[in-house]
Parts: structure tokens; sequence; C-alpha cells
């Protein structure tokens, strides 16, 4: 265990970690919180609230072959748990969101949902073997990342840990203020990784651990502190919605 890291490592690019261009910690936050139009937040409300839950697709995600259907996207609602397919369609435009404007946001790695879950599966609870494959075709090796996203699911709660390539640091973000040691043998070397604890926002109820989970994403993939906190979390649904829905199909 705690080996996934360094022997991925090995198959990685040899090239060093960049510093983050520009000073991010005096980066204009005001564009995570900009109100959406009226138009949009009716055309929002419309599509999480309709009564319509069939399986019609209304987003397709070419790159990562995902679908959205009327009833997976309905998970954006208040009080429901982010389902796979919402939180990797997400996880895929915070990656392509990177690629258009490298100057403006950290270079990531981000493994979608079924990642760590995959790894941990194992008789010894770690099988290398089965995700050796997963980082092959990426184009760009970990080393090149500044930090590395692993969503980690708990049955009915979500949380993530965060690979600090530059400074070899760990964390394990989970909005009910928990600790999972586990996760931090499994993904790193302990001998060489520092693992660290930061102030972060606690859900206040028990269904947005998802939701917390991607900004916690979006907020460290920007360099920024975690400035948010429960209140935000019902305009953050709607958000995630406005932009998985650029994508929909006619």
């Amino acid at each position: 265990m705690g080996i996934y890291l360094s022997r991925l490592l090995r198959k990685s690019s040899t090239e060093v970690c960049k510093a983050p261009p520009g000073d991010r910690a005096k980066q204009d936050l005001s564009e995570l919180f900009t109100p959406l139009a009226h138009e949009e937040e009716r055309e929002i409300n419309n599509i999480l609230c309709s009564s319509d839950q069939s399986k019609q697709i209304i987003v397709m995600h070419g790159p990562s072959s995902i679908e959205i259907t009327k009833e997976i996207i309905r998970c954006l609602r208040p009080g429901c748990w982010l389902n796979d397919e919402v939180i990797n369609l997400y996880l895929e435009l915070l990656k392509e969101r990177a690629e258009r404007d490298s100057k403006k946001f950290l270079k990531c790695h981000f493994f979608n949902t079924f990642f760590y879950n995959k790894l941990a599966c194992g008789e010894a609870g770690y099988d290398y073997q089965s995700v050796r494959r997963w980082t092959a075709r990426l184009g760009y090796g970990l080393l090149e990342c500044e930090k590395i996203f692993v969503p980690i699911h708990r049955g009915v709660h979500w949380c993530l840990a965060i690979i600090n390539m530059k400074d070899k640091t760990f964390q394990y973000l989970d909005s009910l203020g928990c600790v999972d040691h586990g996760v931090l043998r499994i993904l790193v070397d302990t001998s060489s990784w520092l693992e660290i604890s930061d102030y972060i926002p606690l859900q206040q109820n028990r269904w947005d651990c998802g939701m917390f989970m991607l900004k916690f994403i979006d907020f460290h993939s920007r360099g920024v502190g975690l400035y948010f906190n429960q209140e935000n979390m019902e305009y953050f649904r709607k958000r995630t919605a406005k932009e998985i829905l650029r994508l929909r199909v006619d």
C-alpha cells in the first residue's frame, strides 16, 4: 500500500513541476458568485423541478461519452445526492477549462469517481494492476501537474483527496470534518509525503457532500482559498446545472 503514486510517477514524464503563473492569492473571486440571469434561472428551475424523469438524453459530452438524461440531472435539485454522471462531467468541464486558459487555472489531473474504488478493491485493500493503464493516454505526465484530485465515495458520502505535487503534501477533505488516514497510505508513500490539514467549510445537512467536494476541486484548481459555506450550496447547484446545460442537445 502507499505505492500507487510512486509507481505511476516512474512511468510519467521526468519534467519538473512549474510554478503557478501569477499571484493567485489576489485573484478576483467575484466570477465564482455571479448571479444567474433571470432567463437562466428560469430554464434551470424548469429542468430540475420538472416532473419529467425520463431517460431522454439532454446533454452529451463527446470526449468522455458521458450522457446526461432528464432523470440524471435532477440530482442537482436541493436535497438530492449527486450522482457519478454529473460529478464526472463537471470534472471533465474543469479539465477543459484549464486547457483553454492555462494562465488562470492550475495544471491538474482529475481522476473520475470510479478510480479510487477500483484502486482500493483488492484483497489486500490495494490493486495497482486494475488502474495502471488509467494514465496511459493522458498526453501529459503526472509530474507536470500541480495538483491531482481523487474523489472518494464512502457509500453515501463524498470526500476528496488532493495530492499536491509541487510540495509533496497530501490533503483529505471531508465536509463532515472526518479524517481517513487509510486513503493517504493507499495513494502516497507516507515516508516522503506530508499530510496537511487546513480549514475547510463544513456541510450543515445530509445531502450536500457531493457539491462541497466539487467546490473543493473548483477552488483548489484555481489556486484560491475555500471562500464559501453551506449558504452557497443552492446557488452552486444551479451554477453547475448551467455549466452542464451548455452542452445541451437539440
